[in-house]
């Protein structure tokens, strides 16, 4: 049996069909478990919201098992079920399975969920030398392929000298349906304005972006008060100090949710090949133009898709492709491409050293 306070979860983001899968999760049998969302991930606990106060709460370790056991982990946005013990210690023994859930890897391939049933990802660049379309088109991956709606946020409007000829640079490299906004994240009151359609009672938004882009200030500004820690950027790069170190779920007055994330230095869409191409859709719809079926839009003839995109836009979307297949790689695929890659270059040198003894 669950106990939950249905219109008190309202306020973290609980909808109908979230509770109906849960009441429906053979999860919750023969048990006496509390209905909470998870509102930040620390290293040895996480805190758990009701909807009036968040609480610390341990996950059981067969639990972490399990999840490790599918290549993930608990995360903020996430549903749990929980029981407390006779130290008036909460445990949590279920995960809800999310609607949706933004997962990156790392460079060593291995997953990391960064948020779970998000409505809306609020993907902020800032106006200085944070500006970078090729990151900002691995964030739309990232969103995209979880299937949760981006916006884009430019932020630093008050520092930059041309604001339109920034944004002339995100002409074919963006969806044309992508809603832009720009503004300057410390004006609480525009702020508020510009994304008051996205912060409804209900959904919930999360902030994704490079460190220094103006998240945690951009978050302030939405809640109205100073609650994450904003630093200074570096002059040289406009590139922030990691100020936000862990992910929070935050209550805003309009009766949305809003997680924070921290600034990550590389990012990598979990994302597979098929699903990377409905991201660069423009790609997909030249390449039936190219003279060859299976173009790969490299040294090809009459390739459609060099023709008409700039050389920076397909080199990332290259490189992405790239990372997905290797990430879909088993063990024995990497080694057997790491022994090509090594006979590839003892033939190199062994043709060098030809070379040179001609």
């Amino acid at each position: 049996m669950i106990e939950f306070d249905y219109p008190q979860l309202q306020r973290v983001g609980l909808t109908q069909a979230m509770l109906s899968s849960a009441l429906a999760s053979d999860l919750c049998l023969n048990t006496n478990s509390k209905l909470m969302r998870v509102s930040e991930v620390q290293r040895e606990r996480i805190l758990v919201h009701d909807g009036a106060r968040a609480l610390p709460a341990r996950l059981l370790p067969k639990l972490h098992r399990a999840l490790e056991a599918l290549q993930t982990a608990i995360a903020v946005g996430d549903w749990v079920l929980l029981t407390m013990n006779s130290a008036g210690e909460y445990w949590v023994h279920a995960r809800i399975e999310p609607t949706n859930s933004l997962v990156r890897r790392d460079g060593s391939g291995k997953r990391h969920p960064v948020a779970s049933n998000v409505d809306t990802a609020l993907l902020v660049m800032g106006l200085d030398d944070d500006f970078n379309p090729r990151r900002l088109e691995r964030y739309l991956s990232l969103a995209q392929s979880a299937g949760v709606m981006p916006v884009l946020v430019l932020t630093k409007a008050d520092v930059c000298a041309d604001v339109a000829a920034l944004r002339a640079q995100l002409d074919g490299r963006v969806p044309l349906a992508l809603a832009i906004i720009t503004l300057d994240a410390r004006d609480g009151l525009r702020t508020m304005q510009a994304l008051s359609p996205y912060c409804i009672a209900g959904n919930t938004l999360v902030l994704l972006g490079s460190s220094g882009a103006g998240k945690s200030t951009l978050t302030n500004s939405l809640l109205g008060a100073n609650v994450q820690d904003t630093g200074e950027v570096r002059a040289h790069d406009s590139r922030g100090k990691h100020t936000t170190t862990a992910r929070t779920l935050h209550l805003l007055a309009q009766g949305a949710c809003i997680i924070d994330t921290p600034g990550v230095r590389t990012l990598q869409p979990d994302t597979d090949a098929e699903t990377l191409t409905h991201s660069f859709a423009d790609i997909a719809a030249l390449a039936t133009h190219c003279k060859f079926a299976n173009c790969a839009h490299e040294n090809e003839p009459d390739c459609a898709v060099r023709a008409a995109l700039s050389a920076d836009r397909l080199k990332n979307f290259h490189k992405l492709l790239r990372e997905s297949q290797r990430d879909s790689m088993t063990p024995l695929d990497r080694q057997k491409q790491l022994s090509q890659w090594k006979a590839r270059g003892r033939a190199g040198r062994i043709r060098l050293q030809e070379k040179r003894g001609a």
